[in-house]
């Protein structure tokens, strides 16, 4: 896949919604991500400027005169803010002098707020955090993805009769592209090379800033291990002992690919539904076009039909599949929890995710056309434990048929993740 043109976003109307509501708005999100393509689409609509801290020149103006910077007008728009995260001292200073305005500003940056020194604190409570994901599969087909809101009102009239037209080709390049914005405005070997750059970029230059370390060979080797594990387990011992680094060291790297938006822990859900549920969480690069690269896997690689072949993309697939959810989840009015579900006994289901009245899908992820009964088990299982709170369980193939299995238990081709449901 190929970018031309600009992409509107979603998160643009949640940011036009919230700022309405609340005194600061913050856009987390990794680097090139489009964060700050997004402020100044908000700043020119209300005729305002942006303040961006990655330019050398203007960050040394702005370290000068903090107070000044923020005191006019609203709302202020700041891209890059943890480039001087003081700056939120003054605008918290502002909030003393006039209260909590809403739309008094609105910030951008390329790490977790919580992972930013103690003054980076200081806007708690008065602030709202909203993640950039890279661009869902319906922001780049110009259509408006709503499977998520129509599973939570009913899952049953969600499963089409239309069938699917998209080929697993056509799947392998989905997952190889991935969607960050800069990354897909190229192709071939040009693609390749953004990626190697980014890679290089986010350990070199942000996580240096971030926290110092000087370990920067481990942490590529890290993140080149969380990607061979992808859509796993993760066993943060084993990964200390196969990159030669103490356990502590290996815990304080990945909370660092975390804090960098590089990779996304996805945490076991569901322990007290029964004993022996697994506690240890999933993990999943940010991006699939970016796991894609940093296993040297391509498209040719991926399309065949050897064991290796269909491993790596079942795996790449999976963290394909929960980013688009992820992207879908982030929209929603009400809060959704993210999980995954696994027993003791090898009954798993791929995302569980629960609304916030109780009510839980779940997804089950294959590289396959036909997904036989024996799929079905951790859904089934988790349906039975949920009772009337399981809305649904979805079994998402690369075939081309919709149907329903049994009970609130229903198969769908990928591609149903952006094709818009009738409601």
């Amino acid at each position: 896949m190929e970018l031309n043109g600009f992409v509107p976003r979603r998160v643009s109307e949640i940011v036009a919604e919230q700022v309405q509501i609340e005194p600061v708005m913050a856009l987390h999100g990794p680097r090139s991500v489009g964060k700050s393509t997004v402020l100044r689409g908000f700043a020119e609509s209300v005729g305002g400027s942006v303040i961006d801290l990655d330019d050398v020149e203007v960050r040394e103006a702005i370290q000068g005169n903090l107070a000044a910077s923020v005191r006019a007008g609203a709302p202020v728009c700041i891209d890059e803010y943890q480039r001087v995260p003081d700056i939120l001292d003054a605008l918290k200073a502002r909030l003393n002098r006039e209260g909590d305005l809403p739309g008094t500003a609105i910030i951008t940056g390329s790490t977790r707020q919580d992972a930013l020194p103690a003054t980076a604190q200081a806007l708690t409570g008065r602030l709202h955090s909203l993640v950039i994901w890279p661009l869902s599969q319906g922001e780049l087909g110009g259509v408006r993805e709503n499977l998520l809101e129509a599973l939570s009102a009913d899952a049953d009239a969600v499963v089409s009769t239309d069938p699917s037209s998209t080929t697993r080709a056509e799947y392998v390049d989905r997952v190889c592209s991935g969607g960050m914005p800069l990354a897909l405005r190229r192709s071939g070997p040009a693609r390749a090379r953004w990626f190697d750059d980014f890679v290089r970029a986010s350990v070199e230059r942000d996580a240096v800033e971030l926290s110092r370390i000087r370990e920067r060979q481990a942490l590529a080797n890290l993140l080149g291990y969380v990607a061979a594990q992808t859509g796993q387990l993760l066993n943060v011992t084993t990964a200390a002992e196969k990159l030669g680094v103490s356990r502590p060291t290996a815990e304080n790297h990945l909370r660092l690919l975390e804090d960098l938006f590089l990779v996304v822990r996805l945490p076991a859900w569901g322990k007290n539904l029964r004993s022996r549920v697994s506690a240890k969480p999933k993990v999943h690069v940010v991006d699939s076009g970016l796991a894609a690269r940093l296993l040297r896997l391509t498209p040719e690689k991926l399309t065949g039909i050897d064991p290796t072949s269909l491993t790596d993309f079942g795996h790449l697939l999976e963290t394909f599949v929960v980013g688009e959810l992820r992207k879908q989840a982030s929209w929603l009015e009400e809060p959704a929890t993210l999980g995954h579900w696994r027993t003791s006994d090898g009954a798993e289901v791929d995302l569980v995710i629960e609304f916030d009245d109780g009510g839980v899908v779940a997804f089950e992820v294959k590289a396959s056309e036909r997904a036989p009964g024996k799929e079905f088990r951790g859904l089934g299982q988790l349906r039975d434990l949920l009772g009337e709170r399981f809305i649904g369980g979805i079994m998402l193939t690369t075939g081309a048929r919709s149907y329903t299995y049994e009970d609130r238990l229903h198969v769908m081709p990928i591609d149903r993740l952006w094709t818009p449901v009738s409601t």
